[in-house]
């Protein structure tokens, strides 16, 4: 059985700006880089076996910020990756909350669906579940990332999970195997 803890990544310039990254840069806010250091703090006595990142700056920095201590945990893979918000990023966030259900098959205009977005996850699972067959790993990823775990690891609609509303809390985890 693999355990993992999911954290979602610091606050963003973006996210302050209330603008919907998707595959854009945004950077941590001040705010996104205190949040990081709490992530660390809150597993510093915990062993975490790897943290997997997105290749994006958001999740990347949250990442290093956290556990700048042991940089060698510290793994990218772009599959963990907001959904590509395609023509609407860099819009309001609230553009894309009015239109994320009807993107679950459909791709968003020059972007990507949901249901792409959790084939990327699915195939990371994968790979995990051969790799780290009983450790325990974080990943520190988007939204997105969060809806792929719930939809693959908890079983739930993506239609359900895409219409709640999302929160942020300290950790979700996870187990993946028999």
């Amino acid at each position: 059985m693999l355990t993992i803890i999911f954290e979602a990544h610091g606050t963003s310039l973006d996210n302050e700006n209330k603008v919907a990254s998707g595959w854009s840069d945004s950077r941590l806010s001040p705010l996104g880089m205190d949040q990081a250091k709490q992530i660390g703090d809150r597993y510093r006595d915990k062993h975490v076996d790897a943290v997997f990142c997105s290749d994006l700056k958001r999740s990347q920095q949250s990442g290093v910020i956290a556990f700048d201590a042991n940089p060698k945990l510290i793994f990218t893979d772009w599959r963990l990756r907001e959904c590509d918000y395609g023509d609407l990023t860099q819009e309001p966030s609230q553009s894309i909350d009015a239109v994320r259900v009807q993107h679950i098959v459909e791709p968003f205009p020059n972007g990507e669906s949901y249901n792409q977005c959790m084939e990327r996850i699915a195939s990371f699972l994968n790979d995990m579940k051969v790799r780290y067959e009983g450790k325990t790993i974080m990943i520190i990823g988007h939204r997105a990332t969060q809806y792929g775990l719930e939809h693959w690891l908890n079983n739930k609609p993506l239609e359900q999970i895409i219409a709640e509303p999302w929160s942020w809390q300290p950790g979700w985890t996870y187990k993946l195997g028999a």
